[in-house]
């Protein structure tokens, strides 16, 4: 209880930050590191809870290419399994002396072809129904094809914020006082200008015999800047006004708590505003720690070195004070 009434001498809570107060019914974090919700929905049919096309536009690169690889051959096996079982002897251009795999894997190549529309004419279709179904897999393939197109579409023009956060907070010294530290950075040949930062603070805290979450705005020393071509270290002073008051190492030791940090930048490459969010938890702040340089002039003094690599890198720092 001590600690509560010191965070409510010197803060007030937002009330404001969309996430319950009831401690009990959260599990593990707010917000993973990649800044998606912690969140598992469930009480409704997956078909109706999972959007197919944003999950194929978030999903990573490989996985994306694997699933339209699978596809191609899945759909293609499918139909020279009907072409072969209606009998190959529909399909001019397949000799009869031909072994089962071989003809088999000619109906394959023949489902390939008319798949893609492209048609070499060695092989082709004898009979109303095996005409019928390479006319309705040419329309299919047509219609998969123009799915895909709009999802490669989809995945290089969706506005993305290319920034990456350090993988640690730190509590570093800030002048006469402490002050709690995040850096961000660019990481791709993109300018962004008109950059806003906000960071939340939530905590677990023991009121009236029950476990409550807390959620306080924290001030930062800069919250906007014009642009964001270098590192950008996010600082909230820690003064007497603030929730971190006089917290030790212990306190961020022994308290469940995670910081929440948004930030929100124009791009001029997509020409659009692009956000992105992570999260700390307490165990991932660094007590008594500052950042490295992150960047530095060239010997020959004609431009600024930014090492991308440094971003995580801190040295210890004392707080007395």
């Amino acid at each position: 209880m001590a600690l509560l009434e010191r965070i409510n001498l010197k803060a007030k809570a937002d009330q404001s930050t969309g996430f319950g107060t009831n401690a009990n019914s959260y599990g593990g974090r707010f917000i993973n590191k990649n800044g998606s919700a912690n969140v598992e929905r469930r009480g409704m049919h997956v078909l109706h809870r999972i959007s197919w096309y944003h999950t194929m536009i978030d999903m990573a690169v490989w996985k994306f290419m694997l699933i339209i690889i699978a596809f191609y051959i899945g759909i293609n096996f499918v139909f020279a399994t009907i072409y072969y079982v209606i009998g190959v002897v529909h399909l001019d251009g397949i000799a009869s002396t031909d072994s089962e795999w071989v003809k088999f894997g000619q109906a394959y190549f023949f489902s390939a072809q008319t798949f893609t529309t492209v048609g070499y004419g060695h092989i082709s279709p004898n009979g109303f129904l095996t005409s019928a179904l390479s006319a309705a897999e040419a329309l299919i393939g047509l219609l998969s094809f123009a799915i895909a197109t709009g999802l490669f579409f989809g995945r290089f023009s969706k506005p993305t914020a290319f920034l990456k956060f350090s993988q640690n907070a730190v509590i570093a010294p800030y002048g006469a006082i402490s002050g709690l530290m995040i850096r961000v950075t660019p990481f791709k040949n993109t300018n962004f200008t008109d950059a806003e930062a906000k960071i939340t603070l939530g905590m677990s805290i023991e009121e009236n015999g029950k476990m409550v979450n807390k959620f306080y705005s924290l001030e930062l020393e800069l919250e906007k800047i014009n642009s964001l071509s270098l590192s950008w270290t996010l600082v909230h002073p820690i003064t007497e006004n603030s929730p971190l008051y006089q917290f030790t190492k212990d306190d961020f030791a022994n308290t469940q708590g995670e910081i929440l940090v948004f930030v929100k930048t124009f791009d001029d490459m997509f020409s659009n505003t692009v956000a992105i969010r992570t999260s700390y938890t307490f165990e991932e702040v660094i007590y008594g720690a500052a950042f490295e340089p992150m960047y530095t002039r060239s010997v020959d003094n004609s431009k600024t070195i930014l090492y991308l690599d440094r971003l995580n890198s801190f040295k210890d720092a004392s707080l007395d004070r």
